[in-house]
């Protein structure tokens, strides 16, 4: 009886040791959880979602390239990313742009390589115009959220009304197009500063008034992020 206790125990203390290591690799090398903190991607990402970030998709081929799939960044891809201006801070935006492209912003819409491009999952208001966000780029109106060497920048990559992504820089925008400090306002994203991509809501709470708790949004658990 004590040799059978014993070997259970044993099979149990080595299934979860081996649970531990899997789930330990997949953490460090595959996934990681991200809570999503403000507003700027809304409608796709609600503030109060928290995500597993693929951290391998992006990431440079080494030993398991013959395993995992791994590719550059795409235009409409959602990225997870070290903030050019303060590295410590990870942002979650969408590439609009990628190396070699020309982008501009008329009237709030993205017009890539001299054609206007649908993007059905961004949200934007003319009602709420501002000429240096939606007009971008635009030398003539400054914005005092722009940070001030992005601004000096422009002015010597501007090409007519254009501007050109250079090697190995993305510039990416929040899909809620009127509340978004994102690429406009900051500059491109190095190649070196992104993350990974989010796959899927495992979580989402809304903050109701007088709870000091969220409510959870089931409808939103599980939901792949596109």
């Amino acid at each position: 009886m004590g040799n059978a206790f014993a070997d259970a125990l044993g099979q149990v203390v080595g299934s979860l040791a081996r649970l531990t290591v899997v789930s330990l690799f997949i953490i460090t090398f595959l996934v990681q959880p991200s809570q999503i903190p403000t507003s700027s991607m809304e409608p796709t990402m609600l503030v109060g979602d928290f995500v597993l970030v693929n951290k391998q998709v992006f990431a440079t081929p080494g030993h398991w390239r013959w395993l995992l799939p791994y590719r550059e960044p795409r235009r409409d891809d959602i990225i997870v990313f070290h903030y050019p201006v303060d590295p410590s801070e990870l942002l979650v935006k969408r590439v609009i742009a990628t190396p070699t492209d020309r982008i501009h912003l008329r009237r709030g819409a993205v017009v890539l390589n001299g054609r206007p491009v649908a993007e059905p999952f961004a949200a934007y208001s003319p009602a709420e115009r501002s000429a240096y966000r939606d007009e971008f780029p635009n030398l003539q109106r400054a914005d005092p959220a722009a940070e001030a060497t992005w601004w000096i920048e422009l002015r010597h990559r501007i090409r007519g009304a254009d501007l050109p992504i250079p090697d190995s820089r993305y510039f990416a925008m929040g899909d809620n197009r009127n509340n978004s400090q994102d690429s406009r306002f900051w500059g491109f994203v190095p190649r070196e500063n992104i993350v990974g991509e989010p796959l899927m809501v495992y979580l989402s709470t809304e903050r109701t008034t007088g709870s000091a708790r969220g409510r959870l949004r089931w409808d939103r658990i599980g939901m792949v992020l596109r």
